[in-house]
């Protein structure tokens, strides 16, 4: 290779030229080849070089030692970029597109020898070695190196025995070789409890803490449910276990047991969530999650206990209004995720005071804070249904809701303990009807939020959105199960209406968390305690008409059409009874399509008192001026029409009935009346159909055809009442709905009957 311009001859397939930088000239070989790359060498001379991208880079710093005439054995070399990066042959192409910077420097061994040495002598240059460490360690072939020399045991020495920046670089040179898949199997104990003093100590740095966690991070995952022989494990019914220099031999065992030493790591690390440097509340939170992903059955109940008391979910909703990158968004909704497998986990774990003693103190706090008087009840016996459980088998009781409803309770309690004796107390004063089975109002309310969250198997969260509330999971299930007892209360609910109560609370549940990751938390707490219970059953009765694809179902059209027949029954036996008792009527024509009104003839008599005989057979009546008492019988009633020929009538051949000579004036009214009447009364009985026609509607949902429009409404009316009761299970306002229509008295006012006659 030629300096100073001149052509350099091609050698072994490539085509290099140097020239001395600072000449002002980009130089160019006589073939036209342009340079790719800036090569530095040693002594600070820069040339200029084109390196082919298809050779190895072992070629490549050949032909530039010749080029060069550099005297030493090529292998002693090496290529970084300006970053430290060391050129290997699966990044060399891009280096070269990217024109990037090249430095000859000394082979990975030279390197890897020369900081070591550095290492076991922690001379002043101690902080260069390790600043070179931090950046060559990344690859292979220097780790590899170093690995060679015993430099990882020189490393662990120095972490030991340095503090401040020093030992900051070291822990980010281990950090960088914990990147790698091996090399890093011989890390003791006595290694990770030094990690875990380091992080336990508020006076670290940030610089120092950073790489600590992602240590303690990598450690975790190293464990030999990840490693390549993970998957036989399930043929061996057995753990994995890793084969001779696997690294991964740690895990969330291993280093859990060294957290317990230093009792105040968990708490140092969730208030690092807190930290006004961002990456270091990145690092923490990504701790937490690697430690909740990884727990094992060992110690998940102490380890997620911890976290508890930490109050490590009130750190993260705090995290989520003040976190500015991306990253952490992504952490926090891993958290979420598993908080989502804790809570499943805790609902699928049954209640067993007699082999748990958490279970059994929490059972005693619940039930001591109660204060029920003991000498009045047998304590055996009926303990437990005082407060609202329907038998004294804990286990049983608690299944649907496990640990979880447990729990939740013991919040509830814990939460104000005074309030919670003050409800025991009020509904044990009560008729036992009239109580309200708090405890059993507290699972539901657990189940209710279960579903809202979609808490079950296999307990996992897609949600990409934030869930404060969620992670305020005991928080909302305290308001919640205070709403229900209020409106218990408010309604004057019995123990029959629990159903009623609990449909009214899933739908508050539904108003009060919606747009969770938009809407304050006294919000939340407003539409809890403040939402009167007049005001929740009216949006609930709103809620079930707008849901029109329950409607749809088929079950529901079902359920509607039986309804309708129902109704329909109710209305011919409401009217007939009403004819039977007798009841004055306006005596006038019903208006039909193609008659003006000012055409219609008005009667001189405008009332007109009609009554059914027992028989069906006779409609009897009398007009009058004006309403008069009418005795019972037929005596005042001279007049009848005969509702015998219901076929002629309901087809409307009136000709075909006879009525007295005196009352022909009154004629056609008459018979109108009469085959609107028969159509209404009769012909549903005797199985006839009423044709259509501009005064008559068509036929409803069970087939059958009604009177008129006005009369559809009726039966519509009721259906619709009838059922919204299905859909709420409703007692009404402190009086019983019968399952059946029954027929009431006749009405004081009979004018609503004119519509259909």
């Amino acid at each position: 290779m030629a300096t100073n311009g001149e052509a350099a001859p091609k050698t072994a397939g490539t085509s290099s030229q140097a020239a001395a930088q600072g000449n002002g000239t980009t130089p160019q070989s006589k073939s036209g080849l342009v340079p790719t790359n800036n090569v530095t060498i040693k002594d600070g001379m820069t040339v200029r070089t084109r390196i082919e991208p298809t050779l190895p880079v072992d070629d490549v710093i050949r032909q530039l030692c010749v080029s060069l005439q550099i005297q030493e054995r090529p292998t002693m070399f090496a290529l970084r970029d300006e970053n430290g990066e060391l050129v290997t042959n699966d990044n060399m192409r891009k280096k070269i597109k990217g024109k990037a910077n090249l430095r000859l420097v000394n082979a990975p061994a030279i390197e890897a020898a020369e900081i070591v040495e550095r290492l076991m002598s922690k001379d002043a240059k101690l902080g260069l070695a390790l600043t070179a460490l931090r950046k060559y360690i990344k690859a292979k072939q220097f780790a590899d190196e170093f690995l060679k020399r015993d430099g990882l045991g020189e490393l662990i020495s120095v972490i030991n025995s340095t503090h401040g920046n020093q030992l900051a670089y070291a822990l980010t040179a281990m950090q960088n070789l914990l990147e790698l898949d091996h090399g890093w199997d011989s890390l003791d104990d006595a290694f990770i409890l030094k990690i875990v003093q380091i992080l336990s100590s508020k006076q670290s740095l940030i610089n120092v803490c950073r790489p600590a966690t992602a240590i303690l991070k990598k450690l975790v995952e190293a464990s030999p449910a990840c490693g390549p022989t993970a998957h036989l494990a399930s043929s061996s019914r057995g753990p994995p276990v890793p084969p001779p220099g696997s690294v991964y031999r740690y895990g969330f065992d291993a280093v859990f047991e060294q957290m317990r030493k230093e009792t105040r790591l968990l708490e140092t690390v969730v208030d690092r969530l807190g930290s006004a440097d961002t990456t270091m509340a990145l690092y923490s939170m990504m701790l937490i999650n690697s430690l909740l992903a990884n727990a094992t059955d060992t110690h998940w109940d102490e380890f997620t206990s911890a976290l508890e008391r930490l109050n490590v979910r009130k750190a993260v909703i705090r995290l989520m209004s003040s976190h500015t990158i991306e990253d952490l968004t992504s952490c926090i909704l891993d958290f979420q995720a598993n908080m989502m497998r804790v809570t499943y986990r805790m609902k699928s774990t049954l209640v067993e005071p007699d082999l748990e003693d958490s279970h059994a103190a929490a059972l005693k706090y619940i039930w001591t804070s109660s204060k029920v008087d003991e000498e009045v009840i047998n304590v055996d016996i009926y303990k437990w249904r005082k407060i609202g459980l329907d038998s004294e088998d804990i286990t049983q009781e608690f299944r649907e809701v496990g640990v979880l409803g447990l729990q939740c309770l013991r919040h509830f309690v814990a939460k104000d303990p005074d309030y919670w004796t003050k409800v025991v107390q009020e509904q044990l004063s009560r008729p036992e009807e009239r109580r309200c089975p708090i405890a059993k109002a507290s699972h539901e309310v657990t189940d209710l939020l279960s579903e809202h969250w979609a808490i079950y198997a296999p307990g996992y969260s897609t949600s990409t959105t934030f869930q404060p509330f969620f992670l305020n999971f005991y928080r909302v299930h305290a308001l919640a199960t205070q709403f229900f007892l209020r409106m218990w209360n408010e309604s004057g609910a019995s123990r029959g209406d629990f159903p009623r109560l609990v449909a009214l609370t899933r739908s508050q549940v539904k108003v009060a968390l919606r747009r969770e990751n938009e809407r304050p938390w006294h919000e939340v707490e407003q539409d809890f305690l403040e939402s009167e219970y007049r005001a929740v059953r009216d949006r609930q009765m709103q809620e079930l008409e707008m849901e029109d694809d329950i409607m749809a179902k088929v079950p529901m059209r079902n359920l509607r059409a039986k309804l309708y027949k129902e109704s329909a029954e109710f209305v011919r036996q409401q009217r007939m009874h009403c004819l039977l008792e007798g009841a004055w009527f306006m005596n006038a024509m019903p208006v039909m399509s193609g008659i003006s009104r000012e055409t219609i003839r008005r009667p001189t008599l405008p009332w007109r008192f009609m009554r059914l005989d027992n028989g069906l057979k006779y409609l009897h009546y009398v007009d009058s001026q004006v309403k008069f008492y009418v005795r019972k019988g037929f005596e005042d009633l001279p007049d009848r029409i005969d509702l015998s020929m219901v076929s002629e009538i309901a087809t409307g051949d009136v000709r075909a009935v006879r009525e007295p000579a005196a009352r022909r004036r009154h004629g056609r009214d008459a018979h109108v009346a009469a085959r609107r009447l028969a159509a209404l009364v009769l012909a549903p009985q005797r199985g006839q159909h009423v044709p259509r026609g501009p005064d008559r509607d068509g036929p409803g949902p069970d087939g059958a055809h009604v009177a008129s429009r006005e009369t559809e409404s009726f039966i519509q009316a009721l259906t619709e009442i009838g059922l919204k009761i299905k859909l709420l299970d409703l007692t009404g306002e402190k009086v019983d709905i019968p399952s059946g229509l029954v027929m009431g008295n006749p009405p004081t006012n009979c004018d609503f009957f004119f519509s259909d006659l």
